[in-house]
């Protein structure tokens, strides 16, 4: 079917799931990846998976474990070691909350927000020089892009650039990126009074944060967030950012 894994791409995952020595044995990890990862590209609710993929409880149950276990965080980790990180890119994207994700209570600390378009959470990315994610988080809709940056730039490299846009000209960004040895290059707000050194040339590759964002809205369950809890829809996002990281593992295999 659509979306599962190929050959190549599970034996590049395989190794770095975690193994289980005692006990009873899991049920097939092949079968219940691909179950999770044809929800998260076809966007359809968890009932709604194929027979073929076993029970829908044994895949929600165990995006649910391996999510509050880290297993995901681990895999990404595990995926980003070839991280090209000399350049990174630093962008959000807006995202509508579907009704069914906003029935939730203390929605403040669940990164729903109001905003122009309604209910929405952001996307915050971090992607290395060919447009790969590094760092991934969320907030509300309403809340200013730049809140984030200081916890999503610790990795900035000593000699490195950042490429961000004028939403995050702030002397505080400017001041962290210096602090780190790298160099901002973030086009001046118009306001700015004090001339800063900036490339238009250099900010022309920007346009990969833009389209890392393009990709993994084309998994359906990112482009609109199904999931009440943050929780598990940054989960999603950080599959998707997988299954980009393992493409490119199987292009260069």
């Amino acid at each position: 079917m659509r979306y599962e894994f190929t050959d190549l791409e599970w034996s590049i995952i395989c190794p770095v799931l975690p193994a289980k020595s005692r006990g009873v044995p899991r049920v097939d990890d092949r079968r219940v990846l691909n179950g999770i990862f044809w929800v998260l590209r076809s966007g359809a609710p968890w009932r709604d998976l194929p027979d073929c993929y076993g029970p829908y409880t044994t895949c929600y149950n165990r995006f649910n474990r391996w999510r509050k276990a880290g297993i995901w965080d681990n895999i990404l980790a595990a995926m980003t070691d070839s991280r090209d990180a000399d350049v990174q890119m630093l962008d959000t994207s807006i995202v509508r909350v579907h009704q069914h994700a906003s029935c939730i209570a203390k929605s403040e600390s669940n990164c729903t927000g109001r905003s122009r378009g309604g209910l929405t959470t952001k996307i915050h990315a971090v992607v290395d020089a060919k447009g790969l994610p590094i760092r991934l988080a969320l907030s509300a809709g309403h809340e200013h892009d730049s809140l984030l940056a200081g916890d999503l730039l610790t990795e900035l490299r000593y000699n490195g650039m950042l490429l961000a846009d004028r939403a995050y000209d702030s002397d505080a960004i400017r001041e962290l990126a210096r602090e780190r040895g790298a160099w901002a290059n973030i086009p001046p707000k118009r306001n700015r009074k004090n001339p800063i050194c900036f490339s238009p040339h250099l900010y022309r590759d920007r346009n990969h944060v833009e389209r890392f964002f393009n990709r993994i809205k084309h998994c359906r369950r990112i482009a609109t967030r199904y999931d009440k809890l943050a929780e598990n829809f940054l989960a999603f996002i950080k599959l998707a950012a997988i299954r980009l990281w393992l493409g490119v593992y199987e292009s260069t295999s």
